[in-house]
């Protein structure tokens, strides 16, 4: 790193400044350059008050995981300037706000230490003290501009884009803009040894979250109810979806609202919500955290048993309990996998970016109905809340959902009495009826005890009967979820496990490792149930590294239940802090571990 389209900086600001839209209006701009560029917004639970950062990477070679080192900091918090001091690299750059001074027990040997006096300018040039205090980033986005030659072009005609209706805040940014540009010009040498310069490399490209790829995936899938309650990091989803149905799902003449969406009351009742509307026949889901998904236990093994289709978004984040809420983890594996008491397995889906989280949504759907069952997609707050640089989502137009095995009016006609447990096929999976359809179909929804016709009961062996056929359609679905991704390399000597958000810090590593004479081929384990390649990948490896954000190492765990491979085959790379994981992490252990082999 550490060059020419090839560097990270970071903005240490306080949470409830602004900061949000100056970050974005950075990474926009480098975007819009042609450059391959990524942001990490690192923000506090709490509303206002507490540190914040955002960490933006250009990366000529299309790497999007977080950076281990930070070549530039503009710091604005006092209350952090030690830390933004200690986290720059050797030789990197710090500016600050030099109206006010710096401690000089601070200040640091080895990096370029930079004052800017934005908070002056500020009040030199803005009115009101909420303009001076929100355009404080604005002047920090002109500084940048000429420390890195971000294109001023571009800059302007985004404010153009924002702000044409509103000429006192397009005069405002423009001033704050400028500001910051001539101060850096008249008193720094720019650009800065590493900086920008224009490329071609994501015209076929879109700045997305998951949580919006999710939502606009859920849309294209044909959900028509949703039903949360409010919770970090995944609130965002259904408020991308909510919007997506009011532009897409409302009747251009009646204005009638061809969509559902509850706030409920709690994570419990939400769950009910969805249940209910998959026994009536639609495709409904919620989303939800950790927190939530412990909450929700009750009625996911009800539709598990009761075979309901429903699909559950669980934006992961630190736990246990509360945790760190604006933090990043995979934590929730094991609750996912088998969620409720008693003996259940559930399908789980594992995006790596915000592509996934679209592609993947229509998958969990299709997957829901064609099992009768409650699918999970794990996706995490890295993935769901922060920008990434995906390639343009496309769309089949052919598509059409799969509902499964359901009966219709004509099908039921004929139909002595219906048998709603009863497996014809040899699959596991037993048709089912929905209500108002025919009479013939109708049969009575129960989580006790329940034999293949769906009649009350405490017979042993039916009770066992109906929990088999559901083990043998858990069995049917390992070739229906999606199978792993596999990255294999002539001469490789040792292989990566990994799966959902450590996939970019994955690939990186793998480049950087080969660079060190480590070969490695690569699974990304994509869904659960596990099909016959994951422990086929495994046992084909001397060495095995399994990669994961989690303190348990719970991948590595349910690799083994699932797939009989030995624990100690395989070894863990756990990253848990609540942080992005890096290349470094994963070059680290692995090259650290063959040096102590070959010791």
């Amino acid at each position: 790193m550490s060059g020419i389209n090839d560097f990270a900086f970071k903005m240490a600001t306080v949470n409830g400044t602004g900061s949000a839209s100056a970050n974005s209006l950075l990474m926009q701009a480098i975007f819009r350059m042609g450059i391959p560029v990524t942001g990490k917004n690192l923000f506090p639970s709490n509303i206002q008050g507490l540190p914040t950062f955002y960490e933006i990477r250009a990366s000529k070679d299309g790497y999007t995981a977080r950076p281990e080192d930070v070549d530039l900091i503009v710091a604005l918090n006092q209350a952090t300037y030690a830390k933004d001091v200690a986290t720059v690299r050797p030789g990197g750059y710090l500016v600050y706000d030099s109206s006010w001074p710096m401690e000089p027990d601070l200040v640091r040997e080895g990096i370029n230490i930079m004052g800017i006096p934005f908070g002056r300018m500020c009040v030199e040039n803005f009115e009101t003290d909420r303009d001076r205090t929100l355009l404080r980033n604005i002047v920090y986005v002109g500084a940048l501009a000429a420390f890195l030659e971000i294109d001023m072009d571009i800059i302007s005609q985004m404010l153009v884009e924002k702000f044409s209706k509103k000429k006192r805040l397009f005069d405002a940014n423009n001033t704050a803009i400028k500001l910051g540009y001539d101060y850096a010009k008249a008193n720094f040498q720019c650009p800065l040894p590493f900086h920008l310069q224009t490329m071609d490399a994501t015209k076929d490209f879109i700045i997305i979250d998951g949580n919006t790829a999710a939502a606009l995936g859920a849309l294209f899938a044909g959900a028509t109810v949703g039903a949360w309650y409010p919770i970090t990091p995944s609130t965002s989803l259904m408020d991308a979806f909510t919007g997506f149905c009011q532009k897409y799902r409302t009747d251009a003449e009646t204005g009638l609202a061809k969509y559902c969406i509850i706030q409920a009351e709690d994570e419990l009742s939400a769950a009910g919500c969805v249940i209910g509307a998959g026994w009536a026949g639609a495709r409904a889901f919620t989303n939800t955290s950790g927190p939530g998904i412990s909450l929700m236990q009750e009625f996911i093994g009800l539709a598990y048993y009761t075979e309901i289709p429903a699909v559950f978004f669980d934006i992961q984040r630190t736990g246990p309990a509360t945790g760190m809420p604006t933090r990043t983890q995979q934590g929730d594996l094991f609750s996912l996998a088998y969620a409720s008491h008693g003996d259940t397995k559930h399908l789980v889906l594992f995006p790596c970016n915000p592509e996934e989280c679209f592609y993947m949504s229509p998958i969990a759907f299709d997957l829901a109905e064609r099992f009768q069952t409650p699918v999970f997609v794990a996706s995490d707050l890295d993935i769901g809340m922060n920008d990434w640089m995906c390639r343009r989502l496309a769309w089949d137009d052919s598509y059409r959902p799969d509902r499964g095995k359901v009966l219709n009016a004509e099908q039921l006609e004929g139909v002595k009495k219906f048998s709603r447990y009863l497996d014809v096929d040899g699959d596991g999976i037993a048709a089912r009826t929905l209500p108002g359809v025919h009479p013939n179909g109708a049969y009575f929804v129960r989580g006790s005890g329940h034999d293949k016709h769906g009649a009350y009961t405490e017979d042993s062996d039916l009770y066992q009967e109906v929990v088999d056929r559901i083990k043998r359609k858990f069995e049917t679905a390992r070739g229906a979820v999606p199978a792993p991704e596999f990255h294999r390399q002539a001469g490789a000597d040792v292989g990566i496990v990994s799966l959902g958000g450590c996939h970019a810090a994955v690939m990186e590593a793998i480049d950087r490792l080969r660079e060190l004479g480590i070969v490695a081929d690569y699974m990304r384990v994509r869904a659960f149930p596990f099909n016959d390649s994951v422990k086929a990948f495994i046992d084909s490896h001397s060495s095995v590294f399994v990669v994961e954000q989690n303190r348990d190492a719970q991948l590595r765990a349910l690799i083994a239940i699932e797939t009989g491979v030995p624990r100690d085959h395989m070894i863990s790379v756990l990253d848990y802090g609540g942080m992005p994981l890096t290349a470094t992490t994963v070059v680290n252990a692995v090259s650290h571990h063959k040096a102590q082999v070959h010791a």
